[in-house]
């Protein structure tokens, strides 16, 4: 090691890496707040704040992609906070529409309701949601629904670690065993690679584990104690999630069998003595390769069957490519860290070895550039998501990161150059150095040997001398090894590369819990919004929209406008027209902001009536800047009114 280096053992190394990635982890939880789904109610039968003449026989909820719903995932509350619905959920999908349905109780009094939800995106994600409407008037209700959204809360926080600290142990376990078979077979013999490796391999079994538990609180009540509930585990058992991670863990004993191999019998054959012994270290070779490419894959596998990549359009090219991308990434982070811990604490580390990975991570950028730039396209699908929804700014994120990674891969590159242009000195210089270590133990090494034997009569201080040579001879070739500038600058540079990498998967995984770019566009679309295209105020807020209550001179267009349209305090006007243009006086107008990014509001606003058709309100504070959802809610006679809503960009 050089003099400058850290001198820890690759256990500590190993050890420090996966705590980072745990309080990376951690922080872009916390910052990413909670996972939001791929699936989104997009429609209700009464809508939200409906106020209806009679009582209905059901409610029907609309979904923008497939759901799965369990026995409690739609309750009606009344008023008094008690069960309205018959508790029978109904599947009334059809065609390529998304819908579930529950009847009512015959005979339910006036009053405002509440229709709580809770299921299962395609996509593994739990999502949930509540709104109301209102049978003959609206009236107070006692009813209480979660505050937190599924997801979310303690056991959202330690889901999202055990996911990260998977991906974490996937590229460790299969990047560092392809390090050693494809790049450095010699490393099958050293310590520190084998510790990497089987430290990748319980990681990611720990941490299946825990998702595997965690799985049913996370999409239920959100209660840790309920992740040893014997029927909860049971249910999530029979779900597609559930399937993927016991099929992870049964690969993982595949896994278990290959590193007792590659750590074993292909170990022991570092150095075939004949032709016969070098065959068959061919075919041990060749079958551990062709072996654990399989079980890579199928571990991959259990990912793209279960997430983003089994959701949307082409699932059937979308998942095998998701694998490819993450064998990829694997490869070459893994493979980083495996070359890190070979520079700090392999005995020696071969230039040839170097080459080849290098030749490996340039393989594995290339593979990462056409299978990112598909799902990019897939999960984001125009350049407006790109730009405008979360999805698309963590994609922008990712690809930073990974340029910069490039960038000083490089550098990396750079070095092992410089190193091959230096081997031959080396070697020259590493021969002489152990001509003087073989001289030196045949002389004075080998006299205090014989005294040593002779006087004391003991082999064991015999042997101990041995080892004091051998000591002498590894130090001594440390020394000139790492007196070579081109290797300290690899270390460096290869320490940086696997820093950015951390974060980097960091990011990813908050990516692929976070809304495609694609369905967050169609679902603001479906609410009256778009994800990137909402109005930008860069001065007064003007906006018109239609509405239509049901009921008699129900129709009209309602205008808003919001000045100065910024942050802070605003004067509000609205206008109520019916559909000849002149103004119409309705009974009641009423307004409300909700910034769902920081999760504040929703903010209810009620303007005071100035005139026919007018309603005005003073001081209307807005908090902050960002994308707001504005709702208005118009009624034109005791049982009639509507809510219509705009997503607003207030700067």
């Amino acid at each position: 090691m050089t003099a400058t280096a850290p001198r820890f053992g690759s256990a500590p190394l190993v050890r420090l890496l996966l705590v980072a990635t745990v309080l990376l982890g951690t922080v872009f939880t916390v910052l990413s707040g909670t996972a939001s789904a791929h699936a989104a109610l997009t429609g209700s039968t009464p809508e939200d704040g409906a106020v209806v003449a009679t009582a209905p026989q059901d409610i029907s909820l609309t979904f923008s992609e497939q759901i799965a719903m369990g026995d409690n995932s739609i309750r009606v509350l009344d008023p008094d906070n008690k069960r309205a619905d018959t508790g029978k959920i109904r599947d009334l999908s059809s065609g390529g529409t998304v819908a579930y349905g529950i009847d009512l109780h015959a005979g339910l009094p006036d009053g405002t309701y509440t229709v709580a939800w809770q299921a299962v995106s395609a996509d593994s994600h739990p999502i949930s949601g509540a709104f109301t409407f209102s049978i003959g008037a609206p009236s107070k209700t006692t009813a209480a629904v979660p505050s937190e959204e599924a997801g979310g809360g303690l056991v959202g926080t330690l889901y999202d670690i055990a996911r990260y600290i998977s991906y974490a142990g996937f590229i460790l376990l299969v990047g560092g065993a392809a390090f050693i078979l494809g790049c450095w077979p010699r490393g099958a013999s050293v310590r520190p690679l084998q510790r990497l490796v089987v430290q990748g391999w319980l990681t990611l079994t720990a941490a299946t584990l825990v998702l595997l538990l965690l799985r049913s609180p996370y999409t239920g009540s959100g209660k840790l104690g309920d992740a040893f509930d014997l029927g909860g585990l049971q249910d999530v058992l029979a779900t597609k999630t559930g399937a993927a991670l016991v099929s992870r863990l049964l690969l993982l004993g595949a896994a278990a069998l290959f590193v007792a191999v590659l750590f074993g019998a292909y170990a022991k054959r570092e150095t075939p003595q004949d032709e016969e012994e070098n065959k068959e270290r061919k075919d041990l070779t060749f079958g551990l390769a062709v072996g654990g490419a399989v079980v890579a894959a199928g571990i991959a596998g259990t990912w793209a069957l279960a997430e983003h990549a089994s959701t949307g359009i082409q699932t059937g090219l979308a998942m095998p490519v998701d694998v490819l991308h993450l064998l990829a990434v694997a490869s070459w982070l893994g493979g980083l860290t495996a070359l890190l811990v070979a520079l700090y604490r392999a005995p020696s580390l071969e230039n040839a070895a170097v080459r080849r990975f290098s030749r490996v991570a340039f393989v594995s950028v290339v593979v990462l550039a056409a299978t990112g730039l598909y799902q990019s396209w897939r999960q984001v699908g125009s350049w407006s998501a790109l730009w405008g929804t979360s999805y698309g700014q963590l994609l922008l994120v990712k690809v930073g990161l990974v340029a910069v990674l490039v960038g000083i891969a490089w550098f990396s590159r750079r070095w092992t150059g410089r190193l091959e242009q230096r081997a031959e000195a080396d070697a020259g210089v590493g021969a002489e150095a152990e001509a003087e270590a073989a001289t030196g133990s045949e002389t004075g090494e080998g006299m205090k040997t014989a005294a040593a034997a002779t006087v004391v009569g003991d082999s064991e201080r015999a042997t101990q001398l041995a080892r004091q040579k051998q000591a002498l001879a590894t130090a001594r070739q440390k020394r000139i090894r790492d007196s070579d500038p081109g290797r300290i600058g690899l270390r460096r540079s290869v320490l940086a590369e696997a820093g950015v990498a951390v974060v980097l998967l960091a990011v990813t995984t908050v990516l692929t819990s976070t809304e495609p770019g694609r369905t967050a566009e169609q679902e603001a679309g479906a609410t009256g919004g778009t994800a990137a295209t909402a109005p930008t105020t860069e001065g007064p807020l003007d906006l018109t929209l239609p509405f239509d209550t049901g009921g008699e001179n129900g129709k009209g267009t309602v205008r808003l406008t919001l000045d100065p349209g910024r942050s802070g305090a605003n004067a509000m006007h609205i206008y109520v027209d019916g559909p000849d243009g002149q103004p119409l006086d309705v009974p009641e107008v009423k307004a409300a902001f909700t910034l769902t990014a920081q999760k504040i509001g929703p903010l209810p606003i009620v303007p005071e009536h100035f005139a026919p058709g007018h309603w005005s309100a003073d001081a209307v504070q807005i908090p902050m800047p960002g994308e707001w959802q504005l709702q208005l809610t118009i009624r034109t006679s005791d049982i009639d009114q509507t809510t219509v809503d705009k997503n607003v960009k207030i700067g």
